[in-house]
């Protein structure tokens, strides 16, 4: 199945100038969606992982589906104000502006095997953001997986220090 197919772009969203990437029509699409997994879960076969760690809010659509399918936990990343135990955070850049990201202090222990994923890796501010929140509280990084990346914005040079799969390139 040829999934960049199945993504839709929207010009000039969120702002001007943004091509942006559209999953919405890859989740609807069951068979496209079962694909996107299964693409996934074959990427990362050969790594033992813990948890799966995905960053608001399509990561939650593809980083738990693929948890469950590779027999590991889950990890929501949110924003501020989201979670309600206690958190750490990190403020990071995007491709056009700034945020930050916060994750439960209890959420992964010193050793565990952490899988990041995300539907875009553009510039890499937010996987980074993520990488280093699960560093701080002990937990060793055994990727980041994405799926979809945008070249262009050479997004993996910043992960260079972990290996970084995609699924669909532009």
């Amino acid at each position: 199945m040829n999934l960049k197919s199945k993504i839709r772009s929207v010009l000039d969203f969120p702002i001007e100038g943004i091509d942006f990437k559209d999953i919405t029509t890859v989740l609807k699409d069951k068979e496209a969606l079962r694909e996107t997994i299964k693409q996934m879960a074959e990427k990362v076969s050969n790594r033992e992982v813990d948890l799966v760690v995905g960053m608001e809010a399509r990561g939650f659509l593809l980083g738990t589906p693929l948890a469950y399918e590779i027999g590991a936990g889950f990890v929501p990343v949110r924003k501020p104000g989201k979670l309600p135990a206690e958190t750490i955070s990190y403020e990071y850049e995007l491709e056009y502006g700034t945020d930050k990201l916060e994750m439960h202090r209890d959420a992964i222990f010193k050793g565990q095997r952490v899988l990041i994923v995300d539907d875009l890796l553009a510039t890499g501010g937010t996987a980074v953001a993520t990488a280093k929140m699960i560093e701080e509280l002990g937990g060793d990084i055994v990727g980041a997986l994405f799926f979809i990346e945008l070249d262009e914005l050479k997004g993996r040079e910043k992960l260079s220090g972990y290996s970084v799969e995609s699924i669909v390139q532009y």
